[in-house]
């Protein structure tokens, strides 16, 4: 799993800026129990995307997307495979 600051060096490369907040929040439960890494399927698909664009906007969705996309290569998933939308269809593609 990429650190908090690979991400953030990630989004710095890619998008000009950092986006702490985003990947703080997208990882907020990573190290909570009952959750570790099952923690993904509370935000690391497309309506945590969404949920990113409401609150920090557009570019902000962008470190988010890359921060998942990341993350879920790491579990094996190609960019060939469908981008999970929910908790539901994450946890269904066998992903946590």
């Amino acid at each position: 799993m990429p650190s908090f600051e690979q991400h953030c060096e990630e989004s710095l490369q890619l998008f000009g800026e950092p986006f702490e907040q985003v990947h703080r929040w997208l990882d907020e439960f990573a190290f909570r129990p009952p959750y570790g890494l099952k923690h993904r399927k509370l935000r690391h698909h497309l309506a945590g995307i969404m949920e990113v664009r409401k609150l920090w906007g557009d570019n902000a969705a962008a470190a988010a997307r890359q921060h998942i996309i990341s993350d879920l290569k790491m579990e094996g998933w190609t960019e060939d495979q469908p981008f999970p939308r929910d908790e539901r269809e994450y946890v269904a593609m066998g992903l946590f």
